[in-house]
C-alpha cells in the first residue's frame, strides 16, 4: 500500500468497513480513499478487485458511502431511514451484476463483470448494507462511543455491548484519556 495515505480500517463487515474510509467524522475528518486509485486499492483489499476507477465512478462510490453511513446511523439510533440514502443504496444494489462464487476452500468470492467492475463492486457493498440494515445478519448496528468518531459499526460480539468501532484506535484513545485524567486527579489530590 502507498505510504502517503492513512491506513485502511478493515473489519469483517464490508458495508461498515466502507463507511470507515472516512473516519473521525465529528472531529478532524480523515479521508482514507482520497483518489480513485486509492479506492481501487481498497476494493482489492476487500476482495473486489477492479482494474481502474473513473472520476465519475469514484463520485458514485463516495455518494454510496455517505448514504450507507446515513442509513446505518439512523438504524443504529432507531430513527427513520433517510429516503434519499435508501434510494441511492437501492440504485447501486440494482445496478451491480456481481456473482457470488464458491472456491474450493469453501469461501465465497465475488466475480465482477469486467466491463463494469466498479458498479458491480458498489452493488456488492450496497447489498451488504441492505442485509445489515434489514436485520438479516446476526449482530447489532451501533455507533462508536468516541465523540469525535461516531462511526457506525456492526457489533457481532457475544454480548452485543461493544462501544468502539475499533479498539486499536478509538478504544485505546479513550482508555488513554481516562488513564491520564485519573493520573492528573491523583497528582492534584497529592499536592
Amino acid at each position: 500500500m502507498r505510504v502517503e495515505f492513512p491506513d485502511f480500517r478493515l473489519g469483517s463487515v464490508l458495508a461498515t468497513s466502507f463507511t470507515a474510509t472516512l473516519t473521525e467524522r465529528c472531529g478532524n475528518a480523515v479521508e482514507r480513499i482520497p483518489t480513485p486509485r486509492r479506492f481501487v486499492d481498497w476494493l482489492a483489499v476487500n476482495g473486489l478487485a477492479v482494474d481502474s476507477c473513473t472520476d465519475a465512478q469514484f463520485e458514485l462510490a463516495r455518494e454510496l458511502r455517505e448514504s450507507i453511513h446515513a442509513a446505518v446511523t439512523a438504524a443504529a439510533i432507531h430513527d427513520p431511514l433517510p429516503r434519499s440514502a435508501v434510494e441511492i443504496i437501492n440504485d447501486r444494489s440494482a445496478q451491480g451484476r456481481a456473482a457470488a462464487i464458491l472456491t474450493l476452500e469453501r469461501e465465497r468470492r465475488w466475480r465482477l463483470n469486467s466491463a463494469s467492475g466498479v458498479e458491480d463492486a458498489l452493488g456488492v457493498i450496497a447489498a451488504d448494507a441492505i442485509s445489515i440494515i434489514a436485520g438479516e445478519r446476526d449482530g447489532k448496528l451501533a455507533l462508536c462511543a468516541s465523540s469525535t468518531c461516531r462511526a457506525a459499526f456492526f457489533d457481532t460480539s457475544q454480548s452485543r455491548t461493544r462501544k468502539w468501532c475499533d479498539m486499536n484506535t478509538c478504544g485505546n484513545r479513550q482508555k488513554k484519556a481516562r488513564f491520564q485524567a485519573n493520573q492528573r486527579k491523583k497528582l492534584g489530590s497529592a499536592g
